[in-house]
């Protein structure tokens, strides 16, 4: 028998739930971990006992009582996978680039419907009709007035004066109209033919950040009006804080391109990730701060954050992201919903966010 009651080590009744007892363990891991003050051999307990509850046939085996141990056998690597360390220790290769994926467009809500229309530029300052109506109709009165009737020299002076009045509404209105349109066209000629801004990083360390380039490359730049930054900075700062960016519309997406073990990961609402079920010790995102920053560039703007994940070995990663405020995503997850995101308005720059954001690119 087990010299451990799992049960009570968890706080749960025998007839616990799988999400209760889910629930327990992460409650319990997170001041039980050695990095949160615990001992290594509790938490070691405490694992042990969530893999055996939580899984149907290891808890059924553990409520009959018998106690039998088997050995796990490990998973033969692929060579391309693997380098072999001193004294024959086999470790990740840190060349080790997962393929990348390809994603039916078929599979991709949005594909279709982005179409092939034109990027529009929307002028920062439009005329209202109403008040560029009245203010036409009004100097064409006075002036209309002013050669059919002879008034009195005193009203002359008042009638001249309303018509140079709107006169000059009517040429700043137009002014400014006119101003947007030429800013527009140079806007259009400067940066128009052009949807990537930035370069990734080099090197074997940035393997993930070059992987997610060339993936907004292929798949986002299907929607005319998005607009994608690589090596930002947060305001105020002059390294780069930021992977990637996407722009397109009002809308922004801040991207942290990771490589992490296969596995399922997740991040709770307290920011902690969780990778199959356990607290996760080998990453960090700092989503959280980079998006509050960004907000504040320009208010308009619709900002979220994604954490996008590749193996660093053979097998799979997957994601529970819903509900989640800075979700981990596959790079199939990322262009199905954030593309489809974005393409709710797939054709509009906003030429003063652009303007903020492309200022955030180092170099």
């Amino acid at each position: 028998m087990h010299r451990v009651d799992f049960y009570e080590l968890l706080g749960v009744d025998e007839d616990a739930t799988a999400n209760e007892i889910r629930s327990a363990y992460r409650a319990l891991a997170k001041v039980m971990h050695p990095d949160a003050g615990g001992t290594a051999g509790t938490f070691r307990l405490l694992r042990e006992a969530y893999e055996t509850l939580s899984d149907p046939e290891l808890r059924a085996y553990y409520d009959s009582g018998e106690d039998e141990e088997e050995e796990p056998i490990p998973a033969q690597q692929p060579v391309a996978a693997v380098r072999r360390g001193p004294r024959g220790i086999v470790r990740d290769n840190p060349d080790y680039m997962p393929p990348q994926p390809e994603i039916p467009f078929d599979s991709i809500p949005w594909w279709h419907t982005a179409g092939e229309r034109q990027v529009a530029v929307p002028q920062a300052v439009r005329p209202d009709q109403r008040v560029l109506a009245v203010a036409v109709a009004a100097w064409i009165a006075l002036l209309l007035a002013l050669l059919l009737v002879a008034p009195p020299t005193p009203l002359v002076v008042i009638w001249l004066l309303a018509l140079a009045a709107s006169g000059a509404v009517l040429f700043r209105m137009v002014k400014r109209h006119l101003d947007g349109r030429a800013a527009n066209q140079a806007f259009m000629v400067r940066f128009g033919g052009n949807q990537v801004f930035g370069r990734p990083g080099f090197g074997s360390d940035h393997r993930a950040e070059q992987m997610t380039a060339q993936l907004l490359t292929t798949y986002l730049t299907k929607l005319p009006g998005v607009r994608i930054f690589h090596g930002l900075s947060e305001p105020g700062s002059v390294l780069v804080d930021v992977d990637h960016a996407v722009l397109c519309g009002h809308r922004l997406v801040l991207i942290e391109s990771k490589m992490w073990l296969p596995g399922h990961y997740d991040i709770d609402e307290d920011g902690d990730i969780w990778r199959n079920d356990h607290p996760f010790r080998g990453g960090s995102t700092r989503l959280g701060s980079q998006i509050a920053a960004f907000r504040g560039l320009w208010p308009d703007l619709e900002v979220r954050g994604v954490l996008l994940l590749y193996p660093t070995r053979p097998g799979e990663i997957t994601t529970d992201y819903t509900g989640t405020p800075i979700p981990p995503m596959t790079p199939a997850d990322f262009v199905r919903d954030i593309g489809a995101w974005l393409a709710a308005d797939p054709i509009t720059v906003d030429r003063t966010a652009f303007a903020e954001v492309l200022a955030q690119v180092v170099g």
